[in-house]
């Protein structure tokens, strides 16, 4: 009975101090490289879908992102990657927010990072970069790694997704999860060789 009330102590006030102190101290390993580059393509991730078609929240803080930097005035290409119901409706708000039809090209056949990276480094051969890659800012050392590792260059633009979620304290514990998926994500795509 010890051991549980000591065990159950514990996991209270690591639970308190995930609360208190936002998550991203260790998040931000997980972020860098960080850029400011611009290049002529940018290659946005599709992110999760929340329902009937809909964008989920990821999917939205990268379309933001992503037309922020297609503002910027460098960016004359955007190449969404990911699996048609994710990246269909980020194509559609990218468009109604002035990115013109002609320059978003979808790739639609992929599941996990590796398969972006993979088959966005198949589509882009021969074309000229230098190439920018936007995700959640959590997600962009393993995505970076997965493209370098395919033989595409890229430059990491990372959404705020969960550096701006930490600063509400009721979403810390998500963001916690999310970040410690992402950590044993990228300890398995090592061990792959995927990065």
């Amino acid at each position: 009975m010890r051991r549980l009330k000591n065990l159950l102590a514990w996991f209270g006030a690591f639970f308190l101090l995930v609360l208190l102190i936002p998550p991203v101290w260790y998040g931000a390993w997980l972020a860098r490289p960080w850029t400011e580059v611009n290049g002529p393509v940018l290659i946005v991730l599709g992110g999760d879908l929340a329902h009937r078609g809909a964008m989920g929240e990821t999917s939205y803080w990268r379309c933001i992102s992503a037309v922020e930097v297609w503002r910027e005035g460098a960016v004359r290409r955007v190449i969404l990657t990911g699996d048609e119901q994710t990246i269909s409706p980020m194509r559609e708000w990218l468009v109604e927010q002035g990115i013109p039809a002609a320059a978003v090209t979808l790739e639609t056949h992929s599941h996990s990072t590796r398969e972006n990276a993979l088959r966005t480094a198949e589509l882009l051969r021969g074309v000229p970069g230098p190439y920018l890659l936007l995700t959640s800012d959590i997600h962009v050392l393993r995505s970076w790694r997965a493209f370098r590792k395919c033989g595409l260059i890229v430059s990491p633009r990372p959404a705020p997704d969960a550096f701006k979620d930490s600063n509400d304290w009721r979403n810390r514990w998500r963001v916690f999860l999310d970040i410690s998926d992402e950590c044993l994500k990228t300890a398995y795509y090592w061990a792959r060789g995927w990065i």
